[in-house]
């Protein structure tokens, strides 16, 4: 029997501020499916996200909680917020969403939970203490609160299983991409060019990433003074939250190295698809991450990559980018020069080409999203049946059934 009724998912995040994990989720409930409902809580308010979810059609609950802090009155809240959305599946994203948002569920008398880990984990404490902290008392509770674990990565799942994350719940599900926004534009590159003062053959190498300890931007700032060296015309280019003259510890780096002139920071943009563009290469310094959307970001709008081996950089570049060890800043300028002469010598059309098919083949949308909606499905199945919360059943139609 198939009733054309739709899957109701509950997405429990932390907050919506920009970030990859925001950035997939956005991708995914905003995706036209007709088989899923979808709708986002936010513990705090709407942050950058909200409107936009909104603006797409997609319900946003806003639970108003102080970042860092719970009160017993925020705890209940978000209990009677599921009890009142009614899911059939609750996916949580992230570390504090995972754990608080398990145990309100199930509280709730909600069991259809699928967590969300959207990091590798790795030098996880330099990051944040507490992000640290929930993942160590997730890997405990994850015998009993999640159904799922949808990681986004191998690294990832690997790393939890190893803190005692349940094996038996893991499964994989790698980023997808809308290529239709990310995709090479000659006009904004020409544009963003000379707006810097660059000519279209100055070499320009760029980080797309908000200023953190595990990106490393030190180690890049180092490697990126050791290549001009060689490269005297290279320029580098640095994007995200922070990264402006409004950083003292950035500005002192700059400073340091003797790169501050041929540095350009942009600080937080909402043209980045453009500013990719206009760039040569793309640098990953980061010491640890999960699956770095911005690196298949880059190669969808045909910009090759240097990425340093952490998380899955290195899956996602495949044979058409280069990847050295984290934290080498040696290692690093020797591959960004390397990689600059291979795109001279060949030509930036053939590889631009190259790499963002290698996206198209590996990392779509339409990929992900059945993926997530194929691990709902079968959360929710009862002798083959999709059993819906409000005891409507729906035939499976992902895999032929």
């Amino acid at each position: 029997m198939k009733i054309n009724k739709k899957i109701r998912v509950v997405h429990l995040i932390s907050g919506l501020l920009q970030g990859g994990a925001e950035s997939v989720l956005f991708r995914l409930v905003t995706w036209p499916d007709p088989e899923v409902e979808h709708i986002v809580v936010s513990f705090a308010d709407a942050g950058i996200y909200g409107q936009p979810l909104m603006d797409a059609g997609v319900e946003v609950k806003m639970l108003g909680m102080t970042p860092g802090r719970l009160s017993p009155a925020d705890f209940w809240r978000l209990k009677k917020c599921l009890t009142r959305l009614n899911p059939d599946v609750i996916q949580t994203w992230m570390y504090h969403a995972d754990l608080i948002g398990g145990l309100a569920a199930r509280m709730a008398g909600f069991r259809h939970v699928a967590w969300g880990i959207r990091n590798s984990g790795a030098n996880l404490a330099k990051s944040s203490r507490s992000a640290y902290l929930f993942a160590r008392l997730g890997g405990f509770f994850s015998r009993w609160l999640p159904q799922r674990i949808v990681c986004c990565a191998e690294d990832a799942r690997h790393r939890h299983v190893q803190w005692g994350y349940d094996p038996e719940k893991m499964v994989v599900i790698q980023n997808g991409y809308d290529l239709s926004r990310w995709v090479r534009n000659e006009m904004a590159r020409q544009a963003l060019r000379a707006e810097w003062g660059l000519g279209e053959q100055t070499p320009l190498m760029g980080f797309v990433a908000r200023w953190n300890p595990l990106k490393d931007h030190a180690t890049l700032i180092k490697a990126f003074s050791q290549c001009l060296e060689k490269q005297p015309d290279l320029r580098c280019v640095l994007v995200g939250k922070d990264m402006d003259a409004g950083n003292p510890v950035l500005m002192a780096l700059l400073t340091e190295y003797g790169v501050r002139e041929q540095t350009i920071l942009l600080g937080m943009r909402n043209d980045v698809p453009g500013i990719m563009s206009a760039l040569d290469l793309h640098v990953l310094s980061s010491i640890a991450e999960g699956f770095p959307n911005v690196v298949a970001e880059a190669m969808a709008c045909g910009v090759p990559n240097v990425v340093t081996n952490v998380g899955d950089a290195a899956l996602i570049v495949g044979d058409k980018g280069w990847v050295v060890p984290p934290a080498d800043p040696v290692r690093l300028a020797e591959k960004i020069i390397q990689a600059l002469d291979h795109i001279e010598k060949n030509g930036k059309n053939t590889l631009a080409r190259q790499v963002r098919e290698r996206v198209m083949n590996a990392f779509s949308l339409e990929k992900m999203v059945a993926e997530y909606r194929q691990t709902w499905m079968d959360m929710l199945k009862i002798n083959g049946k999709t059993k819906l919360k409000d005891g409507y059943v729906q035939k499976n139609t992902i895999r032929g059934e």
